[in-house]
Parts: structure tokens; sequence; C-alpha cells
């Protein structure tokens, strides 16, 4: 994993040294890049991107400082070096003001007991919540609902009859069947569990014929990526405000129509998103997809 760090200018060393450390250790690659102000600098949108897709410096600091305990004070702009560096070592490197069940310690620090995570382990409900279909291990459930398409591709005479397949790992849903309509509402819901290795959903657009096989109306993948990093980076997203916290950017290589982004609403982590179907000759998607902790 590779991420770019926006530090100021006048960011002490040690401070800096510090940080880079505990990425390295956590297996990320960063690059830093030192900024006068935040205000003045000119930010290219790709940074902006970047900023925005981690929910920018004031969430971060509600993640890391969820947790400050009495009596500790975060140093103010007069504070001395050492107090500085006794904080950040706190935050960062021991994590003591970050949610248990967020923690990552390097396996040779000298705090790590049984009660703390690995790295792989915070993608994972170490409470009795594992799941586990043979050798399959889950590691939270996805809520999809499928909300409508559009201008879908005629497949009969002068319409078709509708229904989406999704597809997740081993598990496959169905939606009904709306007959002769090429703009079909469905607003249904269904329930997949995710795997450790989850890789892209797969959908598939089909037209249902009753005396010859069903006709493809068009497919489309949907990486999950951004949805399940942005919400286990968060925790329990009943702490946070509405915000937004990452997003899946529309590309040549995807289906999206538009960017498409991650936001916690109502204490819930939910993505909307709109697809162009692909393979076919007309056709649009929308989707709303939640992401639902094994612990919740």
């Amino acid at each position: 994993m590779e991420i770019q760090l926006f530090l100021p200018f006048t960011f002490f060393q040690d401070d800096l040294k510090l940080i880079h450390t505990n990425l390295v250790k956590s297996g990320v690659s960063a690059e830093l890049i030192f900024v006068l102000s935040v205000t003045l600098d000119d930010w290219s949108e790709d940074e902006i991107d970047a900023m925005m897709e981690v929910g920018g410096n004031a969430s971060a600091n509600s993640i890391y400082e969820a947790y400050i305990p009495e009596g500790v004070t975060k140093p103010g702009p007069d504070a001395g070096h050492e107090q500085r560096s006794n904080f950040i070592r706190s935050k960062y490197e021991f994590q003591e003001f970050l949610k248990p069940s967020l923690r990552i310690i390097s396996g040779k620090s000298s705090l790590e007991s049984s009660s703390t995570k690995s790295a792989t382990d915070i993608f994972r409900s170490t409470s009795g919540t594992e799941r586990q279909e043979g050798m399959v291990e889950f590691i939270g459930l996805l809520k999809v609902k499928v909300i409508k398409g559009t201008d879908l591709a005629i497949r009969d005479i002068k319409s078709s009859d509708p229904y989406v397949i999704l597809s997740l790992g081993q598990q496959t849903v169905q939606t009904s069947v709306v007959s002769s309509n090429l703009n079909p509402v469905w607003n249904e819901e269904y329930m997949l569990s995710v795997p450790e290795h989850y890789g892209q959903m797969k959908l598939k657009v089909f037209d249902h014929d009753t005396f010859s096989s069903d006709d493809i109306m068009g497919e489309a993948d949907i990486d999950l990526q951004s949805l399940i990093t942005s919400a286990m980076a968060f925790g329990d997203a009943g702490m946070f405000g509405d915000m937004q916290i990452g997003k899946w950017l529309k590309s040549d290589d995807n289906a999206l129509l538009e960017d498409s982004t991650v936001n916690i609403v109502d204490g819930k982590v939910k993505q909307m998103m709109s697809l162009k179907l692909q393979n076919v000759e007309s056709g649009e998607l929308d989707l709303e997809l939640e992401w639902i902790p094994l612990d919740q």
C-alpha cells in the first residue's frame, strides 16, 4: 500500500522519522510532501482527492484522538519539543488514544499482548463473531440495494423482462423479474457475506424468457475496496456525524457513470453508485451498498 503524507514544512524531524518508521512497520510505503500551509499552497486535484479520501486531518484526529484520557492535554502551539514528541509517540506509535479494536502493534513491540491485534486481524472481528464456511473466513456483511435500471436494452420484440444477478465469491442473489419494462424499479435489498479475500462483486442483467434461455442485457464489475477499507479504518461509524470517508473514482477501466463516494449517514457506512452496463448497447443501473460489521 502506498500513500502520500502532506506535512507542514516546520514539522519536527524526530516526529517525521517516528511516523515514517511506524508506517514502514505496518507495510505502508509513504511519499512525504512538505507544504508551507494548507491555505496558501496550490493543491492539484489528485492531492485534494487523496485528502478527501481519508477524510482530512479533522477526521484522522477524530479517530487517533478519540480516547484521550483525563489528565492528558494535547500540546498547544507554544508546547516544547519534548511535550510534542511524547504526545505524538502516544498518539501514533503506542496508539494510546485510538479505539482498541483499531490498534496496530508491531510483533516486535514490548507492548504487544494477547489483547492486541496484528494489521491483518484488524480486518476481522475477534470477539467470538468470526464466521467461516469451509475454509472461507468472513470479515463482514454487505447489504446491497438494487434501486432501478434506466434505458435497458431491448431483448424481446419491443421491450424486455429484466432481472439482476449479483455474485460475490460463491454467493449469488437474484432480483425479481419486472415484466415488459426498460426502466424497471426494484428497490430490493440483499445481504451478502464478505470473505477475507473478497475481490469484485459481479453484476449481470438478464431478460427472462419462458421458452428459451435468458438473454444477457449487460454486466458490470463493482470494486468494494473503497467501501470496505474506509469502513474498517473508521471502526464504529456510530461515533461520527455524517461525513464523506472515501471515494471510488470514475475511470475508463470501470463502469461508473460518475465518482462514487463512501459516506457515514446516520451512523451507517453507505455508498451510492450509478453504473453504465458493459458489453451492451445501452443501460444504466443504480445501487446502494452498506457495510455491516460482524459484531453489529
